[in-house]
């Protein structure tokens, strides 16, 4: 068998390097990271005054030591409530919520238009629909079984026409039988809410 001569330096094989993959995406990930902190500053600063920073999590600590669990209830209520209309089958549309929406300007009267309304309640478009969506969504649910006919439309008319905006008489019959559905629903509505938390499993971290 052949033996190398001394001076000949022994063949070398080559290691192949192996890159460690999770640096790689640890890199890829802080990088992504970094670049939408840029982009939306928000996430980390809520306000800079005199050099100094808001940081966004004190902001966020302040409203929920405020408004935390008000705003923790409504959201449970809108969920329980729509849980509750999808095991009934109501379903709100988009042109049931417009219509609602445009009776109530109207019985506002003073020709103001919705958005003048909602800058005066301090109110966005979107948080308005979801306030009609709830409502309407309500009246369903308790006012399917209520029955008004046109006599008790004229009843409530000739009873409480100081306390009705609208002058014309279509627009007139149309309030009143709003204003009959919303004291039926005002009667039902605390029981039949406090039986649906009562039925509910809630769990609250807050």
């Amino acid at each position: 068998m052949a033996v190398p001569p001394a001076d000949e330096a022994p063949l070398s094989v080559p290691v192949k390097q192996k890159f460690n993959t999770k640096i790689l995406y640890l890199i890829v990930g802080l990088l992504a990271l970094s670049a939408l902190l840029l982009a939306n500053k928000s996430m980390l600063v809520a306000a800079v005054v005199d050099g100094r920073p808001v940081w966004s999590w004190e902001l966020n600590s302040v409203m929920a030591d405020r408004y935390g669990k008000q705003t923790l209830e409504g959201m449970i209520s809108e969920k329980l409530i729509a849980s509750e209309a999808r095991k009934q089958g109501v379903v709100m549309n988009p042109e049931e919520v417009k219509a609602r929406e445009e009776e109530i300007v109207k019985g506002l009267g003073g020709g103001m238009s919705l958005e003048e309304i909602l800058k005066i309640q301090g109110l966005t478009k979107s948080e308005f629909d979801r306030q009609i969506t709830l409502q309407l969504t309500v009246q369903k649910l308790l006012g399917k079984d209520l029955a008004i006919t046109d006599a008790d439309v004229d009843n409530f008319i000739a009873t409480n026409r100081a306390t009705l905006v609208a002058t014309e008489e279509a627009t007139l019959k149309t309030e009143a039988r709003q204003a009959i559905l919303d004291a039926y629903i005002g009667e039902k509505l605390q029981p039949w809410f406090n039986e649906l938390k009562e039925k509910a499993k809630i769990l609250r971290f807050l």
